[in-house]
């Protein structure tokens, strides 16, 4: 997303598109980003940086939106939303991939315990969603 965003050339507060990245269980905070995972973007000519954190309550006053890969994500979300408000603002993040509409299954695998080709068929997926996302944030002028 943010190679997507940069490409576009509308990176960064206050008129443009802030990201960030965090996971919903604290296991990996601290740490680079998978390896294989990076080797996967990097033929696609995506540079993975930074460290992994966990999401906080804060975040859902910070962000316009909460994007999630999975609907355990969206569970583990949900909890740790402090209100109805908040909770609106969780989405899966395949919903913004119109090639995804009409499907049952919108979680993006986990690949950490499959091969290296569960890592490119994960970022197949992640970039068609973040193509849709993106247009889904210009229209509405938001944060994600």
């Amino acid at each position: 997303m943010r190679e997507l965003v940069r490409a576009a050339e509308i990176d960064g507060p206050p008129t443009g598109i802030a990201l960030d990245s965090a996971g919903t269980g604290g296991w990996h905070v601290g740490e680079p980003p998978d390896p294989r995972a990076t080797a996967a973007a990097r033929r696609r000519g995506i540079a993975l940086s930074g460290h992994a954190r966990q999401v906080r309550v804060e975040d859902f006053a910070r962000f316009d939106a909460i994007v999630a890969m999975d609907r355990a994500n969206v569970r583990a979300l949900s909890a740790l939303a402090p209100d109805q408000r908040s909770r609106a603002k969780i989405r899966l993040l395949r919903e913004f991939d119109p090639a995804s509409a009409g499907l049952e299954d919108l979680d993006v695998p986990d690949p950490y315990y499959d091969s290296e080709r569960g890592f490119d068929i994960v970022l197949d997926q992640v970039q068609a969603a973040c193509a849709g996302l993106l247009e889904h944030a210009r229209a509405r002028g938001s944060s994600t």
